[in-house]
């Protein structure tokens, strides 16, 4: 899949863990592991934002396209 999500390197970057992370954008830390470990299918724009607020970051630092080489 083109989409990386870099949320590991963020969550690193700010030292947080995924625990922390989902009780403060209130989703369980299951569906956050299926995000940051790059399995997930669709994320949902309020999602992105609370995650990026608490990270205090772009949705640019988490998704990443890359090209099919």
């Amino acid at each position: 899949m083109p989409i990386i999500v870099n949320l590991d390197v963020m969550m690193a970057k700010r030292k947080i863990g995924l625990m922390e992370l989902s009780e403060k954008i209130g989703i369980t830390p299951a569906n956050l592991s299926i995000l940051k470990n790059n399995k997930a299918k669709a994320i949902r724009f309020s999602t992105l934002e609370d995650i990026c607020k608490v990270l205090d970051c772009q949705p640019a630092d988490i998704l990443e396209y890359k090209k099919d080489i």
